[in-house]
């Protein structure tokens, strides 16, 4: 039986597991810095981001974490999922498709205007994966970022 759910605040350490998993998959594992405190502060207090639990026989077995930005454009609010993960042991059974599906359906009672993530280059199976569901690459965008050191050092001149 598969089901989604919204998280709570008892479900820290299985969203700090998914991730810590998700990094592994992509090649990142040396990236998780943040810890289940943090997570938990930070979604469950502060409110930056909300999770989405897959759960196969109540068991879980992949999360989507999400959160709202603003596009200037269309004046409207978005979703942006920073992440979609299912175990790859459980893939191939439409629960990243359902997760993706629960996503839409947020955004379409918030009246939003965009639902946007980003995807690695060298992902090949989840790049065909979103162009199957009709979602577009927008490859005349880059993505910048400054990591914490560079936002010190920019907020700092």
């Amino acid at each position: 039986m598969f089901k989604i759910r919204k998280a709570t605040e008892n479900d820290t350490p299985i969203i700090f597991d998914l991730i810590k998993k998700l990094a592994v998959y992509e090649k990142l594992e040396n990236d998780v810095i943040t810890s289940v405190e943090e997570l938990k502060e930070n979604i469950f207090s502060n409110n930056f981001a909300k999770v989405l639990i897959a759960e196969e026989d109540e068991n879980p077995v992949g999360f989507a974490l999400y959160f709202y930005n603003f596009s200037t454009f269309v004046g409207k609010p978005g979703i942006y999922l920073e992440d979609l993960f299912v175990e790859p042991e459980h893939r191939g059974k439409g629960y990243g498709k359902s997760l993706l599906i629960e996503l839409a359906k947020i955004a379409a009672a918030k009246n939003c205007g965009r639902f946007e993530w980003s995807v690695l280059d060298w992902n090949t199976p989840s790049i065909e994966f979103y162009k199957a569901l009709g979602a577009k690459p927008m490859e005349e965008w880059t993505v910048f970022r400054l990591d914490k050191k560079g936002i010190s050092d920019l907020a700092g001149k």
